[in-house]
């Protein structure tokens, strides 16, 4: 970068320490960090080795401030990131982009308007063998496509002990396991099919009718002894077919409670010559099947489209992850700032498009029917 890029960070939980180290990893600068709770923001603070704000009005009133990073639960995406915009910041919100699809269509506007760089990091787009699957994709290798089929399983919300604010629709949102991880998987195939989806019909499920009252961070250990149980309106699993503009079907399972399943998103796009298969838990592969072979694809930097070998940063073996795309993703934002236009980069529009999805899901839900997806 041609300067160092000055960032704010509202939140303190595991998403905004993926943030904080993407941050220092591309050459950015974290000034301070903010949370509601002031002791929080210190140890965290301490902890990261960074700065602290007394508000998030302070870091959206520094000029020193360049990008604010919004790290929050969802209930309050929606606000930071317009407050954000308004004091002509360039933003990364965590997704979902708001809880409605009001929000998210304001938010998208008014980062149009201002001018201003807006990103949601839908930072699946950037493992290397993803890019590898698009440019054989549009190269036309797999010819005509014919299915899409996919899901995406965890298993950190399976027992009745495991909790998290996620859960609660008031800080979550009214769809949480779709909201959360479907929308990765959604925004994942449009981007790489090039195919839109146009309507829908999803099916809720709650596992776990009662949870233990005590939330815990994302992804830790919780405690086996519940003494306390609030009911669950949120989903554990919803389940999804879509059909696309070409009339292409499509199949989508989520789940959060799919035991020994982490963080699998994994899709499979067949074609009439050939079908690509991508696993997120094996990040480093993907395969490539004709009718007469199955050849498995390796991330190589010598070697396939110019995109797998940009984002490349390690010799072939020497393994990449989540935590090197979503540096990749915070670099392309940052170069985008100074204006640069990399490929690929999810912004606002991505996070409204997500919107639209989801509250096609929750609409499909409640009527049991196919269900248009709306597009503005």
């Amino acid at each position: 970068m041609r300067k160092n890029i000055n960032a704010a960070i509202i939140g303190t939980g595991m998403i905004a320490q993926v943030h904080c180290r993407a941050i220092k990893a591309v050459g950015g600068r974290v000034l301070g960090v903010v949370d509601t709770s002031p002791e929080r923001a210190k140890q965290m603070a301490d902890h990261w080795q960074v700065g602290v704000f007394e508000s998030a009005e302070q870091a959206l009133s520094d000029p020193e401030v360049d990008v604010i990073h919004v790290c929050t639960p969802n209930a309050f995406h929606a606000d930071l990131a317009r407050k954000a915009l308004l004091a002509n910041k360039h933003v990364i919100c965590e997704k979902p982009l708001a809880t409605t699809l009001a929000d998210a269509t304001e938010l998208s506007e008014l980062a149009r308007q201002r001018g201003l760089i807006a990103a949601v990091p839908f930072v699946y787009r950037y493992h290397p063998m993803v890019r590898e699957a698009k440019a054989l994709i549009e190269a036309g290798d797999l010819g005509p496509l014919h299915l899409i089929h996919g899901s995406y399983l965890q298993d950190w919300l399976l027992g009745m002990s495991d909790n998290n604010w996620r859960v609660d629709p008031k800080q979550g949102g009214a769809s949480r396991a779709f909201a959360d991880i479907g929308s990765h998987w959604c925004d994942l195939i449009e981007w790489l099919a090039g195919e839109r989806f146009v309507e829908l019909i999803a099916r809720f499920s709650t596992a776990q009718k009662e949870r233990s009252a005590d939330a815990a961070e994302t992804f830790s250990e919780h405690s086996a002894v519940v003494t306390n149980k609030v009911a669950v309106t949120t989903e554990d699993i919803a389940t999804v077919m879509f059909s696309t503009q070409s009339d292409i079907p499509v199949s989508l399972t989520i789940s959060q409670v799919s035991a020994g399943r982490k963080n699998r998103l994994w899709f499979e796009i067949d074609g009439e010559q050939k079908s690509v298969v991508f696993d997120q838990e094996l990040p480093e592969q993907l395969w490539l099947n004709s009718r007469d072979a199955q050849t498995l694809l390796v991330r190589d930097p010598s070697r396939g489209s110019a995109e797998q070998k940009r984002l490349s940063i390690t010799p072939a073996g020497h393994a990449q992850g989540f935590s090197h795309c979503f540096e990749a993703f915070v670099g392309d934002v940052y170069q985008a700032i100074q204006g640069a236009q990399p490929i690929g980069l999810p912004t606002f529009s991505d996070g409204l498009r997500a919107a639209q999805i989801i509250d096609a899901v929750l609409k499909s839900k409640e009527s049991k029917t196919w269900m248009p997806i709306e597009t503005l």
